[in-house]
């Protein structure tokens, strides 16, 4: 399943890394909607809010359906049906929607139907493997290029820095009864796991009974329009974007991230393997909180005095999990030390 993400960057360079080009082939970014009500984070879990890409149209009757907006959503979806006036008395958890029945379930089929999909955007996300000791955490991402790693620069200028995941969601919208705002709540869609990320947790479908895979990802900006653009693409032709994908990278963390109240750069910060209690870092890993410094305005972070002493240098070393050399060598800083291998399932 999908049950907890990150999403750092500030407003205005989360815009700047949703660039894509429209129908004419002009290059464009996503305008904001409800832009005050996003707060980066480093540990997002459901009934938080997040970001997500969207077709204009739904808010625009005559907008262009392959234009896009951002905006700020609740995670965890309300049917625009459910008819109590508080909808933290819906009875079922929606954070997410297994792909092999949302076509089918009441709670999702509706909205599937009218063309209300959505891209949910994250750094990555976490998942837990069960281990003899306890569960460990690992953050899941995109592999990184060599350009995430410099220092992103301002204005309208092509985004450089780190790729966001995207992954496939359903939105909808609850009026609650009488007067009151409308509420924008969208679910993530779940697949089987594929090879690589089994090595943390396999989907195991059972009669009345499974277990969530991993969040269907759209890679690349192709998979994204023709999930977006409702009024161009049915949904039938849609759900066949919905697989397991191999394009993702990890590394383990520390179970700080497993507090949902921690939200500074050690949820997201590589960890040796083994060395959990006591963490020595290596000084010449410090490229990483540069990154998440610079990466935005007005982030979670805490100030750099309030952090603990340990995140300004970061831990690698080689080890069986799959991860991403681009990020751990460049990302981390690596400097000199042996490549990291690359799981094989």
């Amino acid at each position: 399943m999908c049950g907890r993400t990150a999403c750092s960057l500030a407003a205005d360079n989360l815009r700047r890394a949703c660039a894509y080009r429209d129908r004419r082939g002009r290059y464009r970014q996503p305008e904001w909607v409800r832009q005050e009500r996003y707060q980066p984070s480093y540990n997002k879990g459901p009934q938080s809010s997040g970001p997500v890409l969207l077709s204009r149209r739904h808010l625009h009757q005559d907008a262009d359906s392959s234009e896009r907006v951002l905006m700020d959503m609740r995670w965890g979806l309300v049917p625009s049906w459910f008819k109590q006036d508080n909808p933290s008395k819906l009875q079922f958890n929606t954070s997410n929607c297994r792909s092999d029945t949302m076509l089918s379930k009441c709670s999702y089929k509706g909205a599937l139907l009218k063309g209300k999909r959505c891209v949910v955007l994250a750094d990555g996300f976490y998942e837990w493997q069960q281990q003899s000791g306890g569960k460990q955490p690992y953050f899941i991402y995109f592999p990184q290029t060599k350009d995430a790693m410099d220092k992103e620069t301002e204005g309208d200028e092509e985004w450089k820095g780190w790729r966001l995941l995207t992954m496939a969601g359903i939105f909808d919208c609850w009026k609650p009864p009488g007067e009151g705002e409308m509420l924008y709540t969208y679910t993530i869609i779940t697949v089987d796991a594929s090879k690589d990320m089994r090595f943390i947790h396999h989907r195991q479908v059972r009669q009345r009974k499974g277990v969530a895979g991993m969040p269907a990802i759209l890679d690349g900006d192709e998979a994204i329009r023709k999930w977006l653009d409702f009024a161009e693409v049915p949904t039938q032709e849609a759900v066949k974007l919905i697989q397991p994908t191999e394009s993702i990278v990890f590394h383990p963390v520390s179970t700080f991230v497993n507090n949902i109240r921690n939200n500074t750069p050690e949820c997201v910060a590589p960890i040796e393997m083994g060395a959990k209690k006591e963490v020595k870092a290596i000084a010449s890993n410090k490229v990483m909180l540069g990154w998440l410094k610079s990466s935005q305005e007005g982030s979670p972070q805490k100030k750099e005095n309030d952090l603990p002493k340990w995140t300004s240098q970061f831990i690698h070393t080689p080890s069986p999990k799959k991860t991403c050399p681009d990020v751990l060598q460049q990302w981390l800083g690596k400097q000199g030390q042996p490549a990291a291998k690359k799981h094989k399932a």
